[in-house]
């Protein structure tokens, strides 16, 4: 269970290891830090930490335990595994979001801030409410703990952001941009990745699991290297389509094919721990697959491991009727593609 903590550490040498040594001793993990407050007059900065408490642990007992080390604990709330996102890389996402729609910027700032949109005629909407001006409009943003000034500055300067991009003319959004309802009634932006997305998908790949690694690379490892990352969006004369948030902060997945033979596309699938069994890499595939037969490519070919069942249940859910053989310790897969006429059906 994650828990998101303020602590108000003094900036001097060994101070940051105390707080890791208690929390640590509580039975808990720090899984991120970053700072979200101006230095006080003594020094000292709110930390935003995101702790992972495992079951059976107090998360008010581990704040106790990082107050008695002599540090102040000014929040503990529960958090969300979404927010796990690196934030750089999703204030990148963001401004993204907000370039291509400037009109997206009060939702964009209320997710920078983990906050919500608040009616500015509500007389109490509880919790802690900021107020910013979006052009002539006033946006109003609640949450159950406070704003601090950082956080306020980096919303003000997305604010500015949307506010001189919409003098530009308005484009029209790409043809292959949708959004795409998940079975569970959530929803994502399903379109055609690009070099640019290069830190969400990293990002995506270090928020899965090795298991889930494992199963797409046969590896565990928690980087790619450059090369790898090329090829998953699509380098070497692929092409490649990602699922991401509605907000655009991160993405939930990515399908990909590059070429395997003059008719043949080899292709992969990656989802997000947190969004398995919604839809989203039936989804991809079966928009991957349409791109490859768009085209001219007749089959898709795989590989995985002989204990991974879930590719093969995956290509059947897209529509498609997969062969396999085992070959040198791995499952190979093959699947022919509808016509360029056609589209998949569940």
């Amino acid at each position: 269970m994650l828990w998101r903590v303020h602590v108000e550490l003094e900036d001097r040498p060994g101070r940051l290891g105390e707080l890791a040594t208690a929390v640590g001793d509580a039975g808990c993990n720090i899984i991120s830090l970053h700072v979200v407050g101006e230095p006080a007059d003594d020094g000292s900065v709110t930390d935003e930490l995101l702790v992972r408490v495992p079951p059976g642990i107090d998360a008010a007992e581990m704040a106790a335990a990082v107050e008695r080390a002599g540090i102040p604990c000014s929040l503990l709330v529960r958090a969300d595994a979404q927010e796990l996102a690196d934030p750089a890389t999703t204030a990148l996402a963001l401004a993204r979001m907000v370039a291509a729609d400037p009109g997206s910027a009060p939702r964009a700032v209320a997710t920078m801030l983990r906050a919500r949109l608040v009616d500015p005629a509500d007389p109490d909407p509880g919790g802690h409410t900021h107020a910013l001006r979006v052009g002539a409009r006033q946006l109003r943003l609640g949450r159950a703990w406070p704003f601090t000034a950082t956080e306020i500055s980096r919303a003000a300067a997305l604010l500015e952001l949307a506010a001189q991009l919409a003098l530009r003319p308005p484009t029209a959004p790409e043809r292959d941009d949708r959004i795409l309802l998940l079975r569970d009634g959530s929803e994502v932006r399903m379109r055609a990745a690009t070099p640019g997305d290069a830190p969400l998908v990293a990002a995506l790949h270090a928020r899965c699991s090795p298991a889930t690694r494992r199963s797409r690379f046969l590896s565990p490892a928690p980087r790619l290297d450059a090369a790898e990352l090329e090829r998953l969006l699509g380098g070497d004369d692929g092409e490649a389509v990602l699922a991401i948030t509605v907000d655009g902060g991160s993405a939930v997945g990515i399908a990909t094919f590059g070429p395997d033979g003059p008719t043949a596309a080899r292709f992969g699938v990656l989802v997000a721990d947190a969004w398995h069994g919604r839809g989203v890499g039936t989804s991809l595939l079966r928009r991957m697959a349409d791109m490859a037969a768009d085209r001219g490519l007749s089959e898709l070919t795989g590989v995985a491991r002989p204990d991974d069942l879930g590719v093969t249940r995956l290509l059947r859910r897209a529509g498609l009727r997969p062969s396999a053989e085992i070959s040198d310790g791995e499952v190979r897969l093959r699947a022919a593609l509808p016509t360029s006429s056609g589209t998949l059906v569940g």
